[in-house]
């Protein structure tokens, strides 16, 4: 494993490496990793550096040169794993915001189901820090955030269809970081 993967400086280095020339999926993470350090305190102690560190690397998968099967959580976990990364760490990236649901519509369940997702306060706030921030970083609440992927990808797309049942359980996830706030609802 590259020397300090496990931590914010190591992925935020590995992130760097691959994802500025995407222009705005880059300032979507740096956000998005921005965002996670704000509601670490939804997450144990212990799990803060973890969460921010998954934040960091939940979109690597869009990289060109990572590119296997065109499913970012997938790609970039795949290669979190062969670098070597903490497989919880790879869980997160594989499961990031949903992704099961996409899975779903790409016909990818069975190689997604590698990856055991875990229903923790990490992963809820893994998911309320990118389902708030904005493709080039904007700090949306999260109907916001929904309705712009929505509007982005046209209606019947996986992306949109996946979003669409998605919803329910992403709403859920980010009540349960706000609960865990203390945070009233945006």
């Amino acid at each position: 494993m590259p020397s300090g993967l496990d931590t914010p400086q190591g992925a935020a280095e590995l992130a760097e490496s691959l994802l500025p020339p995407l222009g705005n999926r880059w300032l979507h993470t740096q956000a998005v990793a921005a965002r996670a350090r704000e509601v670490s305190a939804a997450v144990s102690e212990e799990d803060r550096d973890l969460l921010v560190v998954a934040a960091w690397l939940h979109d690597i998968g869009y990289a060109p040169e990572l590119r296997d099967t065109g499913f970012h959580p997938l790609d970039g976990a795949r290669h979190l794993e062969r670098l070597g990364a903490p497989s919880r760490l790879v869980r997160l990236v594989a499961h990031h915001s949903g992704a099961v649901y996409e899975a779903e519509q790409r016909g990818l369940t069975e190689e997604l189901a590698v990856y055991e997702r875990e229903d923790s306060p990490v992963l809820d706030a893994l998911i309320y820090a990118d389902m708030t921030t904005g493709p080039a970083g904007q700090s949306f609440d999260f109907d916001q955030r929904a309705d712009e992927i929505l509007e982005r990808y046209e209606v019947g797309s996986v992306v949109h269809t996946a979003i669409s049942k998605a919803r329910p359980y992403l709403a859920a996830a980010i009540e349960r970081t706000r609960a865990r706030l203390g945070d009233q609802p945006m």
